[in-house]
């Protein structure tokens, strides 16, 4: 009985550190046509772009291995793609995503978090965006490329820990170009497959005790 119930202690803890889907946008239903919000596929979230200089383009072409993605155009620095949802419940949030610009669409971008949409907070380097073009593969409707797909593990970050509200954004950093030159107003950046994932965080009094039986059990079993 005593091996039995450390069994089914380590079975409680191993299942709350099981990654959950929060929200999942393949832009296949939403298909956007404007700067959003845009709902998730999967799960509960927002999705909407901002630029602050001129009227841009917004539209859902062709995917990375999917008919559609959310795509702009008119960047200039500062400019941004956002992702809201909630952590209620759950932490160690790691958040991934595909993304490619055109030859003249921007190549430097900055990932940021805030869990009150006002202060926004550097994560890691900037990043490089490829150009959707020869010679690298070019996004198409059946096949996948990994060459533009990314990934950040925030579970460093605890400010995004069980919040009501989460807030992601991809920031234009620069006036370059993907292909070394300057961003062009007709320039246009796309993401896609855009997934949040975090993990259940157990009640702390379920926590203590499931802590204090394990104990116990360790213990017993040493006398």
């Amino acid at each position: 009985m005593k091996k039995l119930t450390f069994i089914l202690g380590l079975a409680v803890i191993a299942s709350a550190s099981q990654a959950v889907t929060i929200a999942n946008w393949t832009f296949e239903t939403s298909a956007p046509a404007g700067a959003g919000p845009h709902n998730a596929e999967v799960g509960v979230g927002l999705a909407s772009g901002s630029h602050s200089v001129g009227t841009a383009v917004y539209s859902s072409p062709v995917g990375n291995g999917s008919a559609r993605s959310f795509s702009s155009n008119t960047w200039s620095v500062g400019d941004y793609y956002q992702f809201q949802f909630s952590t209620a419940g759950l932490g160690s949030l790691v958040f991934g995503w595909d993304q490619a610009s055109s030859n003249t669409g921007p190549r430097d971008f900055q990932l940021q978090y805030s869990n009150d949409g006002t202060s926004f907070t550097n994560f890691g380097s900037v990043y490089v965006v490829l150009a959707n073009a020869s010679p690298n593969p070019t996004w198409n409707s059946t096949v996948g490329s990994s060459l533009y797909s990314y990934s950040v593990n925030l579970s460093s970050v605890t400010a995004l820990n069980n919040q009501a509200n989460v807030w992601i954004r991809l920031t234009d950093a620069s006036t370059v170009s993907a292909n070394g030159g300057v961003v062009s107003v007709g320039g246009t950046d796309r993401v896609d497959n855009v997934l949040a994932t975090a993990t259940a965080v157990p009640e702390p009094a379920t926590m203590a005790a499931l802590g204090l039986g394990v104990a116990a059990l360790l213990r017993r079993r040493k006398k």
